[in-house]
């Protein structure tokens, strides 16, 4: 999954209106246009479509994290210039204040199965003997699960209407 992709379905799971997007950027001392938060969410085929870089990405999830939980003391974290999956899914899950039930109980409404081990395993650090890689379908599972807790009448795709 590109950044652009992820950020796209957290923008409609949570409603973000692009003026918000903005707010939560500046939450992480970054400050963005809504021209480019637009261009940002464009489809991959549109011209007018511009690639989200990591450290961009990082910084809105970061932004994201204070959104979600409050800003805290002090210097705010540097963003990442390389990002993985493991590191998007561990973002989110400090975003939302998730247990491990939680995150299990958002795979299993998007009926995708994995048990608490396999689960434990993508927060672990790399040079762990049992980390795993957050593969796409993981990730793209655990959204939609979260998609699902939030806007459960609306359409499963995630197409943004």
């Amino acid at each position: 999954m590109t950044n652009n992709d992820i950020f796209r379905r957290i923008r409609y799971t949570f409603d973000l209106k692009d003026a918000t997007i903005v707010d939560i950027f500046a939450l992480a001392e970054v400050s963005v246009t809504q021209q480019q938060v637009t261009a940002w969410l464009k489809k991959d085929e549109d011209d007018a479509f511009v690639t989200m870089k990591n450290k961009e990405f990082a910084s809105f999830l970061n932004g994201f994290i204070s959104f979600k939980r409050g800003k805290r003391e002090g210097p705010q974290p540097a963003p990442e210039s390389q990002l993985n999956n493991n590191m998007v899914f561990q973002k989110l899950r400090i975003a939302l204040n998730l247990k491990a039930e939680d995150i299990l109980a958002a795979y299993e409404l998007a009926g995708f199965r994995l048990s608490n081990h396999e689960l434990s395993a993508f927060f672990r650090k790399p040079s762990h003997k049992n980390y795993r890689e957050c593969k796409d379908q993981v990730l793209r599972n655990f959204l939609l699960g979260i998609q699902l807790q939030l806007r459960p009448s609306q359409d499963s795709s995630g197409s943004e209407s």
